[in-house]
This record gives structure tokens, C-alpha cells and sequence, in this order.
């Protein structure tokens, strides 16, 4: 039986577990102690921090693995590539897992390959802050060079509120800097890709539903994405460019993007599949089997992305605009084709947190449908059937 090792067991990686279980694999999960779903559906649980590298080497040496994978994450990636390399699986090198999950590096590695992105600064002081401002001027974006689901990023509109910012990015990192870019005005959107064997096979562009607070964090996507025919070109030329730059190959990829005057630019890239329900929207939108394919290729068995239909859906996270204790849980939809899913993370009596990141979710709703207007009604009229009740 071969030997899957896991990253993360949190709910972005809980439908991989249950998929590598369901393909008859020996599962083997790593993340940082608490109370995380995928733990239950493991064949073995080490209580270990998926940055701690040494240590993910550690175990996977000793369990003799076969391949690793992770999902929805941007902190193991590092790990995943420096296991690949130790043992020479299939997947993202290590050289490029680090130069995707540290957006200064990617950032200079996407400006020496032509990869259309915004101006940008690293910052590691207050002052460096305030020179940013008066280099790239208003509106500006302070991110984090080393954190994922959209912490520590913060839009930066007027001066007063650059030291906010600052001293928010700079409680974020574990690094003593990070960057400071142009904002861009324009759409915001998304592409899921994989590549494999250094040859693109898929490339799916989404629409993003958003969520704005400190800055703005999607809490949804939509397949398809009505786009004209010169961008999505130009989608396909950024992101060849990117997977030069990065050295990508063997992975999934998340992209996030933004439009502006019909040009693509670049927000950052990551190795691995996006979170927020994306990689079921790869599944439902294409015909197959997108955790699988995920699967086959990091064991080294040829992944198959034939596509088998082409199916209008959507998701949403359900979140909280308060914090609180969840005093009543009612799901009022009635069983329909085109529910793929409504999915809640928490009982009654659980505490959760108001949303600001996309980790503070507390569900999903997957929706499709024969059109993108009717999955988007459909997937309104589902989420005004589900009541939370906050106490």
C-alpha cells in the first residue's frame, strides 16, 4: 500500500485526506496540535508544525512515503519542496516553494522575467514606510511576505494611516520586513492551474466574490468568468512567464490577478491549489476528479486532466460579522441537484471569530448550475436559508 504524507488537517485539507483514503492509500497527516477534522480520517497523526522542515524530513524519512501533497495552504509548501528533494519524489522543488512563498523574492524574480505586476518596496522600518508613500504614492497595499489566507495584508488610503499599518504587517511576519506595493485599481480575479512535466495542463480563470475589510479577502469564486478574448491571452502569457520565473513545475497553482485597462497584472502565485473551495470548482467545472489527479501526480502515477464537461458553479464561505457563540445552527434547503454542497465547520456552542481572514470562515455552499446568472441566484437564495445564530 503506498504511503501518502498530508500537510495541514485543517478543512482546506480534509477533503484531500478523505479522497487519498477513498483511493486506498495509507494516509499519513502532519500539522500543529488542536482540534483539526482531517485527524480523524488518518491512518497516522504526527503532532507536528508544518514549518518545522527538519522535522517534516524527519518523519517522512522514517515513514518511507511514496509522495506529499498539501492544499489551500501557503506554509507547507516550503516543506513539501525540501521533502521532494530529500527523496526525490514528484513536486515542487524546494527552490521554487521558497521563491512562491515569500512574495519579496517572487516579486523580484517576476520583474527579471517581464511578469506584469505592480511597482513595490521593501519596508523594515517606519521611515522606510513613510519614504514608500512618497515614492509609489496613495493608494498603497502593506503585505506580509510570509503569511497566507490574506493576513497581514492592510490597504493604506491616506498617510495617517500608515503607521496602523505598519505595526499591524509588522505583528503579522515572522521576517524584520515587508513589502510595500502600488494599489491597483481594477477587477479582481483568479486563475487555478496545474503544470506538469513542465507542460500547463489546465488553466482556469474565476471570478472572485470579495469580502473588504483591512483589505480586501475573497470569500467566494465563480466558473466561468466572462473575460475578452485579448486577456484571458494575456492571462496565459503571465502565467507562462511566472512559471518561468518560479521554477514551478508539478503542482497545482493559485494566481491571483487584477484587471486593469484589459492588462493582467499579477498579485502573487503559490504552489499549490487555492483554498475557498477552488479546487471543487476545478472538480465540478472540468469533470474530474481535481483532489485525485492531485494524488496521482505527487505518488508519481500520470494525472489525468481530460475535460469531461464544462459546468457553471460557484461557492461562498459562510462567515460571522460579529464573534460569538453559536446558539443556533438551521440549514432551510431542501434537497436539490444543483446543491453540491452546504457545509458547516462548527456545532452549536461553538466560539467563533468575526471575519477578517479567510481561516475565520464557519462554512461553504457549493452551488451549479446551466448558466453562471442561474448559479448565482441559486447560490444567493441558499445562503439566505441558512440562519446562525450568534449569542
Amino acid at each position: 500500500m503506498k504511503k501518502l504524507m498530508v500537510l495541514g488537517a485543517g478543512i482546506s485539507q480534509l477533503p484531500l485526506i478523505q479522497t487519498a483514503k477513498q483511493m486506498g492509500l495509507h494516509v499519513i497527516v502532519l500539522s500543529s496540535p488542536g482540534n483539526y477534522p482531517g485527524f480523524a480520517w488518518a491512518d497516522k497523526v504526527y503532532e507536528v508544525d508544518t514549518i518545522n522542515i527538519d522535522r517534516v524530513i524527519e518523519v517522512s524519512q522514517f515513514e518511507q512515503i511514496d509522495g506529499i501533497c498539501s492544499t489551500g495552504t501557503d506554509v507547507a509548501v516550503r516543506a513539501i519542496g525540501k521533502v521532494v528533494d530529500t527523496l526525490g519524489l514528484c513536486g515542487v522543488s524546494f527552490d521554487s516553494a521558497a521563491l512562491s512563498s515569500n512574495k519579496w523574492a517572487m516579486k523580484q524574480a517576476f520583474v527579471s522575467h517581464d511578469v506584469r505586476t505592480a511597482k513595490f518596496l521593501r519596508v523594515m522600518s517606519l521611515a522606510d514606510a513613510y519614504e514608500a508613500l512618497n515614492v509609489l504614492g496613495l493608494p498603497l497595499i502593506f503585505k506580509a511576505v510570509d503569511s497566507g489566507a490574506s493576513k497581514g495584508i492592510i490597504k493604506v488610503e491616506q498617510a495617517n494611516q500608515v503607521k496602523y499599518a505598519y505595526n499591524s504587517v509588522m505583528k503579522t511576519t515572522k521576517q524584520d520586513y515587508f513589502i510595500v506595493e502600488q494599489f491597483i485599481e481594477g477587477v479582481e480575479f483568479g486563475a487555478q492551474a496545474y503544470v506538469y512535466n513542465h507542460i500547463i495542463q489546465f488553466v482556469m480563470p474565476h471570478g472572485d466574490l470579495m469580502f473588504y475589510g483591512d483589505a480586501g479577502v475573497p470569500i467566494g469564486h465563480h466558473v466561468p468568468i466572462e473575460l475578452p478574448e485579448e486577456v484571458v491571452h494575456d492571462i496565459h502569457i503571465q502565467l507562462e512567464r511566472c512559471i518561468l520565473a518560479l521554477g514551478l513545475n508539478n503542482c497545482a497553482i493559485n494566481a491571483d490577478f487584477i484587471m486593469r485597462d484589459q492588462e493582467v497584472y499579477v498579485l502573487e502565485i503559490g504552489g499549490r491549489a487555492g483554498a475557498t473551495c477552488l479546487p471543487e470548482l476545478v472538480s465540478t467545472y472540468y469533470g474530474f476528479d481535481y483532489y485525485e489527479q492531485m494524488i496521482r501526480a505527487a505518488l508519481g502515477i500520470v494525472p489525468n486532466f481530460e475535460v469531461l464537461t464544462i459546468q457553471p458553479c460557484a461557492c461562498e464561505l459562510l462567515i460571522a460579522n460579529e464573534a460569538g457563540e453559536i446558539i443556533s445552527l438551521q440549514n432551510n434547503n431542501s434537497p436539490h441537484p444543483n446543491i453540491i454542497q452546504v457545509a458547516l465547520d462548527y456545532p452549536v456552542g461553538s466560539m467563533v471569530s468575526k471575519f477578517r481572514v479567510g481561516t475565520d470562515r464557519i462554512g461553504q455552499i457549493i452551488v451549479r448550475g446551466d448558466s453562471l446568472d442561474e448559479v448565482l441566484r441559486l447560490l444567493d437564495e441558499v445562503k439566505q436559508n441558512i440562519i446562525v445564530q450568534l449569542r
